[in-house]
Protein backbone atom coordinates (compact mmCIF):
# COMPACT_ATOMS: atom_id res chain seq x y z
CA UNK A 1 0.00 0.00 0.00
CA UNK A 2 1.25 3.55 -0.87
CA UNK A 3 -0.21 6.91 0.06
CA UNK A 4 1.11 10.35 -0.84
CA UNK A 5 0.16 14.25 -0.31
CA UNK A 6 0.71 16.28 -3.46
CA UNK A 7 -0.56 19.80 -1.56
CA UNK A 8 -2.22 22.65 -4.01
CA UNK A 9 -1.82 25.23 -1.76
CA UNK A 10 -1.58 26.16 1.67
CA UNK A 11 -4.83 24.84 2.65
CA UNK A 12 -5.78 21.91 0.13
CA UNK A 13 -3.84 18.74 -1.11
CA UNK A 14 -4.31 15.56 -2.75
CA UNK A 15 -3.72 12.22 -1.14
CA UNK A 16 -3.85 9.28 -3.43
CA UNK A 17 -3.82 5.54 -2.10
CA UNK A 18 -3.04 2.71 -3.82
CA UNK A 19 -4.12 -0.87 -2.24
CA UNK A 20 -2.81 -3.94 -3.82
CA UNK A 21 -3.26 -7.57 -3.41
CA UNK A 22 -0.91 -7.98 -0.72
CA UNK A 23 -2.70 -5.57 1.87
CA UNK A 24 -5.93 -7.42 1.14
CA UNK A 25 -5.34 -11.01 0.13
CA UNK A 26 -4.68 -12.85 3.27
CA UNK A 27 -7.77 -11.25 5.05
CA UNK A 28 -10.09 -11.92 1.91
CA UNK A 29 -9.15 -15.39 2.08
CA UNK A 30 -9.39 -15.94 5.89
CA UNK A 31 -12.90 -14.47 5.84
CA UNK A 32 -14.08 -16.49 2.64
CA UNK A 33 -12.34 -19.33 4.45
CA UNK A 34 -14.67 -19.00 7.43
CA UNK A 35 -17.47 -18.62 5.69
CA UNK A 36 -16.72 -22.39 3.57
CA UNK A 37 -17.42 -23.77 6.95
CA UNK A 38 -20.60 -22.75 8.24
CA UNK A 39 -22.08 -22.28 4.62
CA UNK A 40 -24.86 -24.53 3.89
CA UNK A 41 -25.97 -25.30 -0.12
CA UNK A 42 -27.91 -28.10 -1.26
CA UNK A 43 -25.88 -30.77 -3.05
CA UNK A 44 -22.81 -30.19 -0.44
CA UNK A 45 -22.17 -31.23 2.68
CA UNK A 46 -21.58 -28.54 5.39
CA UNK A 47 -17.89 -27.37 5.15
CA UNK A 48 -17.63 -28.58 1.79
CA UNK A 49 -18.98 -26.28 -0.90
CA UNK A 50 -16.37 -25.51 -3.66
CA UNK A 51 -14.26 -22.28 -2.78
CA UNK A 52 -14.52 -21.47 -6.40
CA UNK A 53 -18.45 -20.99 -5.55
CA UNK A 54 -18.00 -19.10 -2.14
CA UNK A 55 -16.05 -16.50 -4.61
CA UNK A 56 -18.64 -16.57 -6.98
CA UNK A 57 -21.48 -15.67 -4.22
CA UNK A 58 -19.43 -13.33 -1.62
CA UNK A 59 -16.30 -12.98 -3.31
CA UNK A 60 -16.73 -9.11 -4.55
CA UNK A 61 -18.87 -8.19 -1.25
CA UNK A 62 -16.10 -9.22 0.41
CA UNK A 63 -13.29 -7.73 -1.20
CA UNK A 64 -14.88 -4.39 -1.17
CA UNK A 65 -15.61 -4.27 2.23
CA UNK A 66 -11.78 -4.89 3.22
CA UNK A 67 -10.52 -2.30 0.88
CA UNK A 68 -12.84 -0.21 2.20
CA UNK A 69 -11.87 -0.69 5.92
CA UNK A 70 -8.34 -0.67 4.56
CA UNK A 71 -8.53 2.78 2.72
CA UNK A 72 -10.06 3.99 5.96
CA UNK A 73 -8.04 2.67 8.81
CA UNK A 74 -4.99 3.85 6.34
CA UNK A 75 -5.66 7.04 5.64
CA UNK A 76 -6.60 7.74 9.57
CA UNK A 77 -3.21 6.27 10.38
CA UNK A 78 -1.75 8.76 7.36
CA UNK A 79 -3.58 12.05 8.80
CA UNK A 80 -2.68 11.35 12.45
CA UNK A 81 1.30 10.21 11.39
CA UNK A 82 1.51 13.54 9.20
CA UNK A 83 -0.32 15.60 12.29
CA UNK A 84 -2.37 16.98 9.38
CA UNK A 85 -5.78 18.48 11.10
CA UNK A 86 -8.23 17.77 8.19
CA UNK A 87 -11.36 19.87 8.07
CA UNK A 88 -14.29 18.17 6.60
CA UNK A 89 -14.12 14.97 5.15
CA UNK A 90 -11.85 14.00 2.54
CA UNK A 91 -13.63 14.05 -0.86
CA UNK A 92 -12.98 12.21 -3.96
CA UNK A 93 -10.60 14.06 -6.53
CA UNK A 94 -12.65 16.48 -9.01
CA UNK A 95 -15.92 15.29 -7.72
CA UNK A 96 -15.80 11.90 -9.30
CA UNK A 97 -15.99 8.15 -8.00
CA UNK A 98 -13.21 5.79 -8.63
CA UNK A 99 -14.40 2.99 -11.33
CA UNK A 100 -13.84 -0.04 -10.22
CA UNK A 101 -14.18 -3.23 -11.46
CA UNK A 102 -14.17 -5.97 -8.49
CA UNK A 103 -13.54 -9.01 -10.37
CA UNK A 104 -10.55 -8.12 -12.27
CA UNK A 105 -8.72 -5.53 -10.63
CA UNK A 106 -6.12 -6.62 -8.19
CA UNK A 107 -5.19 -3.22 -7.04
CA UNK A 108 -6.95 -0.05 -6.28
CA UNK A 109 -6.07 3.51 -6.46
CA UNK A 110 -7.83 6.40 -4.64
CA UNK A 111 -7.58 9.82 -5.52
CA UNK A 112 -8.87 12.19 -2.49
CA UNK A 113 -9.10 16.28 -1.72
CA UNK A 114 -8.51 17.10 1.49
CA UNK A 115 -9.15 20.51 3.56
CA UNK A 116 -6.44 21.36 6.37
CA UNK A 117 -6.85 23.68 9.33
CA UNK A 118 -3.98 26.36 9.54
CA UNK A 119 -1.48 27.24 11.95
CA UNK A 120 -2.83 29.42 14.31
CA UNK A 121 -2.23 30.60 18.10
CA UNK A 122 -4.62 30.83 20.62
CA UNK A 123 -2.72 32.08 23.93
CA UNK A 124 -4.61 32.09 27.34
CA UNK A 125 -2.21 34.15 29.86
CA UNK A 126 -2.50 37.20 31.69
CA UNK A 127 -1.48 39.22 28.65
CA UNK A 128 -4.88 38.49 27.24
CA UNK A 129 -7.60 40.76 28.48
CA UNK A 130 -11.33 40.25 28.41
CA UNK A 131 -14.43 41.67 29.67
CA UNK A 132 -16.31 40.65 33.02
CA UNK A 133 -19.28 42.47 33.36
CA UNK A 134 -20.97 42.39 37.27
CA UNK A 135 -24.25 43.59 37.02
CA UNK A 136 -25.04 45.82 40.18
CA UNK A 137 -28.10 44.76 42.62
CA UNK A 138 -29.49 48.33 42.66
CA UNK A 139 -32.93 49.25 43.62
CA UNK A 140 -34.30 49.23 40.19
CA UNK A 141 -33.29 45.66 39.80
CA UNK A 142 -34.65 44.74 43.11
CA UNK A 143 -37.66 46.20 42.98
CA UNK A 144 -38.34 44.61 39.52
CA UNK A 145 -37.53 40.79 41.27
CA UNK A 146 -39.66 41.65 43.63
CA UNK A 147 -42.66 42.82 40.81
CA UNK A 148 -41.95 39.70 39.39
CA UNK A 149 -42.04 37.53 42.25
CA UNK A 150 -45.64 38.92 43.53
CA UNK A 151 -46.88 38.51 39.91
CA UNK A 152 -46.62 34.58 40.34
CA UNK A 153 -49.67 35.04 42.78
CA UNK A 154 -51.90 38.02 41.72
CA UNK A 155 -55.07 37.63 40.66
CA UNK A 156 -57.43 39.19 38.12
CA UNK A 157 -60.65 41.36 39.70
CA UNK A 158 -63.44 42.51 38.17
CA UNK A 159 -63.44 46.47 37.91
CA UNK A 160 -65.68 49.48 35.80
CA UNK A 161 -63.56 51.02 33.18
CA UNK A 162 -60.39 50.51 31.37
CA UNK A 163 -57.59 52.59 32.01
CA UNK A 164 -53.99 51.15 30.69
CA UNK A 165 -53.70 47.61 30.58
CA UNK A 166 -56.40 45.54 31.78
CA UNK A 167 -57.33 42.02 30.47
CA UNK A 168 -61.20 42.51 28.31
CA UNK A 169 -63.48 40.05 28.08
CA UNK A 170 -65.58 40.60 24.27
CA UNK A 171 -67.69 39.54 22.01
CA UNK A 172 -66.03 39.49 18.12
CA UNK A 173 -68.44 40.29 15.49
CA UNK A 174 -66.93 40.89 11.94
CA UNK A 175 -68.63 44.01 10.19
CA UNK A 176 -68.86 46.00 6.54
CA UNK A 177 -67.39 49.43 6.26
CA UNK A 178 -70.67 50.85 7.98
CA UNK A 179 -70.22 48.24 10.58
CA UNK A 180 -72.84 46.11 9.72
CA UNK A 181 -72.47 42.69 10.78
CA UNK A 182 -71.43 40.32 8.04
CA UNK A 183 -74.07 37.59 7.14
CA UNK A 184 -71.81 34.82 6.91
CA UNK A 185 -69.11 37.09 9.09
CA UNK A 186 -66.74 35.02 11.81
CA UNK A 187 -68.51 35.45 15.52
CA UNK A 188 -66.42 35.24 18.70
CA UNK A 189 -67.61 35.01 21.63
CA UNK A 190 -65.85 35.69 25.05
CA UNK A 191 -62.36 36.44 23.70
CA UNK A 192 -59.88 37.74 26.14
CA UNK A 193 -58.00 41.08 25.12
CA UNK A 194 -54.90 41.95 27.06
CA UNK A 195 -54.09 45.39 26.46
CA UNK A 196 -50.18 45.06 26.73
CA UNK A 197 -50.18 43.03 24.03
CA UNK A 198 -51.36 46.00 21.84
CA UNK A 199 -48.37 47.52 19.48
CA UNK A 200 -50.45 50.28 17.69
CA UNK A 201 -50.95 53.38 20.55
CA UNK A 202 -53.64 55.28 18.38
CA UNK A 203 -55.72 51.77 18.82
CA UNK A 204 -54.76 51.49 22.40
CA UNK A 205 -55.90 54.81 23.60
CA UNK A 206 -59.28 53.89 21.81
CA UNK A 207 -59.95 51.43 24.46
CA UNK A 208 -59.54 53.67 27.11
CA UNK A 209 -62.85 55.12 29.09
CA UNK A 210 -64.90 51.92 27.80
CA UNK A 211 -66.71 49.96 30.14
CA UNK A 212 -69.08 47.10 30.34
CA UNK A 213 -71.63 47.25 27.50
CA UNK A 214 -69.26 49.68 25.58
CA UNK A 215 -69.00 49.08 21.81
CA UNK A 216 -66.08 49.61 19.51
CA UNK A 217 -64.96 48.72 15.79
CA UNK A 218 -61.34 48.11 14.69
CA UNK A 219 -58.90 46.50 12.42
CA UNK A 220 -57.91 43.32 14.38
CA UNK A 221 -55.28 42.75 11.45
CA UNK A 222 -53.52 46.28 12.42
CA UNK A 223 -54.25 45.80 16.31
CA UNK A 224 -52.08 42.55 16.45
CA UNK A 225 -49.69 42.03 14.27
CA UNK A 226 -48.27 39.40 15.49
CA UNK A 227 -50.63 36.17 13.98
CA UNK A 228 -50.30 33.51 16.76
CA UNK A 229 -51.37 36.26 18.89
CA UNK A 230 -54.90 37.12 16.46
CA UNK A 231 -55.78 33.40 16.17
CA UNK A 232 -55.73 32.66 19.69
CA UNK A 233 -58.06 35.69 19.83
CA UNK A 234 -59.68 34.36 17.19
CA UNK A 235 -60.23 30.85 18.48
CA UNK A 236 -58.74 29.84 14.99
CA UNK A 237 -55.78 28.00 13.02
CA UNK A 238 -53.21 30.65 12.04
CA UNK A 239 -53.04 29.85 8.01
CA UNK A 240 -56.92 30.70 7.94
CA UNK A 241 -55.94 34.39 8.73
CA UNK A 242 -55.30 35.88 5.61
CA UNK A 243 -58.92 34.56 4.49
CA UNK A 244 -60.36 37.27 7.32
CA UNK A 245 -60.83 40.58 5.95
CA UNK A 246 -62.38 43.67 7.44
CA UNK A 247 -63.05 45.32 10.65
CA UNK A 248 -64.74 43.81 13.72
CA UNK A 249 -66.94 44.66 16.15
CA UNK A 250 -66.26 44.11 19.67
CA UNK A 251 -69.01 44.79 22.39
CA UNK A 252 -66.67 44.90 26.22
CA UNK A 253 -68.31 42.05 28.58
CA UNK A 254 -66.10 42.45 31.77
CA UNK A 255 -63.10 44.74 32.26
CA UNK A 256 -60.55 42.81 35.13
CA UNK A 257 -57.20 44.66 36.65
CA UNK A 258 -54.60 42.12 37.79
CA UNK A 259 -53.88 43.02 41.44
CA UNK A 260 -50.80 41.85 43.06
CA UNK A 261 -50.55 40.48 46.68
CA UNK A 262 -49.37 42.75 49.59
CA UNK A 263 -45.66 42.45 50.83
CA UNK A 264 -46.56 40.41 54.43
CA UNK A 265 -46.38 36.90 55.81
CA UNK A 266 -48.79 35.22 53.59
CA UNK A 267 -47.27 35.90 50.53
CA UNK A 268 -43.70 34.97 52.14
CA UNK A 269 -45.15 31.81 53.14
CA UNK A 270 -46.53 31.27 49.42
CA UNK A 271 -43.19 31.83 47.63
CA UNK A 272 -41.19 30.22 50.12
CA UNK A 273 -43.10 27.75 52.74
CA UNK A 274 -44.16 28.22 55.92
CA UNK A 275 -42.05 30.33 58.17
CA UNK A 276 -38.91 30.20 56.15
CA UNK A 277 -39.63 33.55 56.19
CA UNK A 278 -40.21 35.64 58.67
CA UNK A 279 -39.64 38.85 58.00
CA UNK A 280 -38.86 42.08 55.63
CA UNK A 281 -35.26 42.07 55.93
CA UNK A 282 -35.30 38.26 55.69
CA UNK A 283 -37.40 38.58 52.59
CA UNK A 284 -35.21 41.02 51.04
CA UNK A 285 -31.76 39.00 51.63
CA UNK A 286 -33.61 36.31 49.29
CA UNK A 287 -33.91 38.67 46.91
CA UNK A 288 -30.67 39.65 46.60
CA UNK A 289 -29.51 36.12 47.10
CA UNK A 290 -31.47 35.22 44.06
CA UNK A 291 -30.55 38.44 42.11
CA UNK A 292 -27.19 37.44 42.73
CA UNK A 293 -26.91 34.08 41.37
CA UNK A 294 -28.83 35.10 38.48
CA UNK A 295 -26.86 37.76 38.00
CA UNK A 296 -23.70 35.30 37.92
CA UNK A 297 -25.18 33.46 35.27
CA UNK A 298 -26.00 36.40 33.18
CA UNK A 299 -22.30 37.62 33.66
CA UNK A 300 -21.11 33.39 32.84
CA UNK A 301 -22.78 33.57 29.62
CA UNK A 302 -22.16 37.18 28.71
CA UNK A 303 -18.21 36.33 29.60
CA UNK A 304 -18.13 33.09 27.14
CA UNK A 305 -19.78 35.33 24.51
CA UNK A 306 -16.72 37.80 24.96
CA UNK A 307 -13.76 34.78 24.86
CA UNK A 308 -15.70 33.42 21.63
CA UNK A 309 -15.62 37.41 20.28
CA UNK A 310 -12.21 37.91 21.66
CA UNK A 311 -10.77 34.44 20.11
CA UNK A 312 -12.57 34.99 16.83
CA UNK A 313 -10.88 38.34 16.10
CA UNK A 314 -7.23 37.33 16.83
CA UNK A 315 -8.01 34.34 14.54
CA UNK A 316 -6.65 36.04 11.03
CA UNK A 317 -5.93 32.71 9.04
CA UNK A 318 -7.65 31.84 6.01
CA UNK A 319 -9.88 28.54 5.84
CA UNK A 320 -9.92 25.88 2.45
CA UNK A 321 -13.29 28.11 1.51
CA UNK A 322 -14.31 26.48 -1.86
CA UNK A 323 -13.21 22.89 -0.49
CA UNK A 324 -15.32 23.68 2.69
CA UNK A 325 -18.70 24.79 0.61
CA UNK A 326 -17.66 21.87 -1.71
CA UNK A 327 -18.20 19.49 1.52
CA UNK A 328 -20.97 20.80 2.99
CA UNK A 329 -22.52 20.24 -0.75
CA UNK A 330 -22.03 16.47 -0.33
CA UNK A 331 -23.16 16.36 3.23
CA UNK A 332 -26.30 18.06 2.81
CA UNK A 333 -27.20 16.51 -0.79
CA UNK A 334 -30.79 16.93 -1.31
CA UNK A 335 -31.15 19.31 1.49
CA UNK A 336 -29.48 22.48 0.82
CA UNK A 337 -28.43 24.02 -2.16
CA UNK A 338 -25.46 26.42 -3.13
CA UNK A 339 -27.80 29.59 -2.79
CA UNK A 340 -28.22 28.48 0.87
CA UNK A 341 -24.50 27.80 1.58
CA UNK A 342 -23.72 30.99 0.69
CA UNK A 343 -26.08 32.73 2.32
CA UNK A 344 -24.94 30.80 5.79
CA UNK A 345 -21.30 30.70 5.01
CA UNK A 346 -19.95 33.09 7.36
CA UNK A 347 -22.03 31.80 10.22
CA UNK A 348 -20.51 28.62 9.43
CA UNK A 349 -16.81 29.69 8.84
CA UNK A 350 -16.90 31.14 12.43
CA UNK A 351 -18.18 28.46 14.09
CA UNK A 352 -15.72 26.29 12.29
CA UNK A 353 -12.99 28.62 13.81
CA UNK A 354 -14.25 28.51 17.19
CA UNK A 355 -14.27 25.34 17.11
CA UNK A 356 -10.72 25.01 16.16
CA UNK A 357 -9.91 27.58 18.79
CA UNK A 358 -11.06 25.85 21.72
CA UNK A 359 -9.68 22.56 20.42
CA UNK A 360 -6.35 23.68 20.62
CA UNK A 361 -7.09 25.67 23.62
CA UNK A 362 -7.81 22.22 25.17
CA UNK A 363 -5.02 20.41 23.86
CA UNK A 364 -2.76 22.81 24.43
CA UNK A 365 -3.74 22.79 28.20
CA UNK A 366 -4.49 19.05 28.84
CA UNK A 367 -7.96 20.06 29.65
CA UNK A 368 -9.67 16.70 29.42
CA UNK A 369 -13.03 15.18 30.38
CA UNK A 370 -13.04 11.96 32.39
CA UNK A 371 -15.97 9.16 32.23
CA UNK A 372 -17.02 10.18 35.65
CA UNK A 373 -17.46 14.11 35.01
CA UNK A 374 -19.40 12.80 31.92
CA UNK A 375 -21.78 10.96 33.85
CA UNK A 376 -21.92 13.91 36.49
CA UNK A 377 -22.46 16.71 33.58
CA UNK A 378 -25.16 14.09 31.91
CA UNK A 379 -26.88 13.55 35.40
CA UNK A 380 -27.20 17.44 35.95
CA UNK A 381 -29.04 17.86 32.34
CA UNK A 382 -31.27 15.21 33.35
CA UNK A 383 -32.34 17.16 36.89
CA UNK A 384 -32.79 20.32 35.27
CA UNK A 385 -34.88 18.65 32.63
CA UNK A 386 -36.81 17.12 35.74
CA UNK A 387 -37.41 20.09 37.27
CA UNK A 388 -38.47 22.39 34.16
CA UNK A 389 -40.41 19.76 32.62
CA UNK A 390 -42.44 18.12 35.75
CA UNK A 391 -41.72 20.79 39.02
CA UNK A 392 -39.79 17.34 40.15
CA UNK A 393 -37.10 18.25 42.31
CA UNK A 394 -36.11 15.59 44.23
CA UNK A 395 -35.44 13.00 41.31
CA UNK A 396 -34.30 9.27 42.74
CA UNK A 397 -30.47 8.45 42.60
CA UNK A 398 -31.59 5.06 40.49
CA UNK A 399 -33.52 6.58 38.08
CA UNK A 400 -31.00 9.35 37.45
CA UNK A 401 -28.36 6.61 36.44
CA UNK A 402 -30.61 4.48 34.40
CA UNK A 403 -31.29 7.72 32.51
CA UNK A 404 -27.31 8.45 32.53
CA UNK A 405 -27.00 4.75 31.27
CA UNK A 406 -28.74 5.02 28.64
CA UNK A 407 -27.57 8.43 26.99
CA UNK A 408 -24.08 6.38 27.25
CA UNK A 409 -25.00 3.96 24.67
CA UNK A 410 -25.90 7.45 21.83
CA UNK A 411 -22.57 7.94 20.01
CA UNK A 412 -24.68 11.14 19.51
CA UNK A 413 -25.56 11.72 22.87
CA UNK A 414 -21.89 11.15 24.11
CA UNK A 415 -20.38 13.54 21.23
CA UNK A 416 -23.02 16.14 22.24
CA UNK A 417 -22.87 16.53 26.11
CA UNK A 418 -18.90 15.91 25.75
CA UNK A 419 -19.06 19.08 23.55
CA UNK A 420 -21.25 21.08 25.91
CA UNK A 421 -18.64 19.90 28.70
CA UNK A 422 -15.51 20.48 26.97
CA UNK A 423 -16.78 23.68 25.96
CA UNK A 424 -17.42 24.75 29.67
CA UNK A 425 -14.24 23.37 30.84
CA UNK A 426 -12.62 25.57 28.05
CA UNK A 427 -14.50 28.77 29.33
CA UNK A 428 -13.68 27.93 32.89
CA UNK A 429 -10.12 27.81 32.20
CA UNK A 430 -10.01 30.74 30.03
CA UNK A 431 -11.56 32.70 33.57
CA UNK A 432 -8.87 31.67 35.24
CA UNK A 433 -5.90 32.31 33.52
CA UNK A 434 -6.60 35.75 31.77
CA UNK A 435 -6.71 39.26 33.47
CA UNK A 436 -10.51 40.16 33.59
CA UNK A 437 -11.35 43.58 32.98
CA UNK A 438 -14.21 43.73 35.91
CA UNK A 439 -16.93 45.87 34.95
CA UNK A 440 -19.49 46.88 36.97
CA UNK A 441 -22.56 47.87 35.05
CA UNK A 442 -26.94 47.80 35.85
CA UNK A 443 -29.47 45.24 34.57
CA UNK A 444 -30.31 48.20 31.95
CA UNK A 445 -27.06 48.63 30.21
CA UNK A 446 -25.70 44.93 30.52
CA UNK A 447 -29.31 43.77 28.74
CA UNK A 448 -28.24 46.48 26.09
CA UNK A 449 -25.20 44.71 25.62
CA UNK A 450 -26.81 41.76 24.89
CA UNK A 451 -28.48 43.21 22.61
CA UNK A 452 -26.00 43.91 20.44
Amino acid sequence: MNITKTNIDDLTAVVKVVIDKADYEEKVENILKDYRKKARLDGFRPGMVPMGIVRKMIGKSVLAEEVGKILEESMSDFFEKEKLHILGDPLPHEDKEPEINWETQTSFEFTFDIGMAPEFDAPVTNKEKIPYYKIKIDEDARNKHIDRLRSRFGNYKETNVITENEMIKVDLVQVDKQDNPFTDGMRVEDAVIYLEFIKDDKLKKKFKGLQKGSVLTIDLHKAFPNEIDLAALLKTDKEKLSKIKGNFQLTVKSVSVFEKPEINQEFFDKLYGKDVVKSEEEFLQKVDDELKNTFERESEYKFAQDVRDYYLKKFKKDLPDEFLKRWMLKVNEGKLTKEQIEKDFDQFIDDLKWQLIKSKIARENDIRITEEELRSYIGFNYRLQFLQYYGITNVPEETLANYVDEALKNRNEIRRYSERLLENKVYEFVKKNVKLDEKEITLEKFNKLLEK
